[in-house]
């Protein structure tokens, strides 16, 4: 088969509280048409991180070099995968990403946490609620659905993201393999200008932007931004 990357396994690991089937259908039809199966990891909410390096490592294992994808904490975990493991990572897609470094403070985790707080206070049903009528109707149909499959462990989940450290930018700045980061204009949980600065800091990057209406009229237009930017950094294409 003829592909555009010289693997044919793109692994997509999702955000805080989010899922595989998201992933999935933000990357899969895209990736597909330059010759790339998607392989998108549901996250373990007794230990997400863990669950999305132990995912990269056995596809690597398997298919040898992979192109790496990850939304919001998906993304901070790609990156750092990626930066421990350059020979195994054919090319890197940021999507969303939320804070670099120390976590403290920002929009991201402050709202994992309170939701975290509030689940155990208040249980899942009542929290679902709340979400769905302040989020927009695609947000909330995909966290609904998420957030059921990851209980009870789902605040546990929630506080693990609130404390991970992302790369500091001295440490993207080493990243070497073909990279795209994909921000939202309006995101007020994954502020652009944080894109903004992860894709000044790495060495052979674009961005790309997207709107959160955008997102929620077709979750593709993700993978369609990934694939846009990749194309652009990435050497031709052998026979894989």
């Amino acid at each position: 088969m003829h592909c555009r990357f010289d693997t044919l396994a793109a692994v997509v690991l999702p955000g805080t509280g989010s899922d595989a089937r998201f992933a999935e259908d933000a990357f899969s039809a895209a990736f597909a048409g330059v010759g790339l199966t998607t392989i998108a990891v549901d996250p373990d909410p007794t230990g997400v991180v863990a669950s999305y390096v132990d995912a990269l490592n056995a596809e690597t294992r398997r298919h040898g070099r992979i192109v790496v994808a990850g939304i919001s904490l998906g993304a901070a975990v790609a990156a750092r995968w990626a930066a421990d493991n350059a020979s195994s990572t054919a090319a890197l897609a940021l999507v969303l990403p939320a804070w670099t470094g120390d976590p403290t403070g920002t929009p991201a985790a402050l709202s994992a946490q309170f939701t975290a707080r509030s689940l155990r206070e208040v249980g899942l049903d009542a929290v679902t609620m709340a979400m769905s009528s302040s989020s927009p109707e695609w947000l909330a149909r995909t966290l609904r659905r998420s957030w059921a499959a990851q209980w009870p462990a789902l605040p546990d989940a929630l506080e693990e993201a609130a404390r991970h450290r992302s790369l500091e930018l001295d440490e993207l700045a080493r990243i070497e393999p073909p990279t795209v980061v994909v921000g939202a204009l309006d995101d007020a949980v994954h502020p652009i200008e944080v894109a903004r600065n992860w894709a000044r800091a790495l060495p052979n990057c674009v961005l790309r932007t997207v709107t959160l209406d955008m997102i929620g009229s077709d979750a593709g237009c993700l993978g369609r931004a990934v694939v846009d930017g990749l194309e652009l950094r990435s050497p031709q294409p052998p026979n894989c």
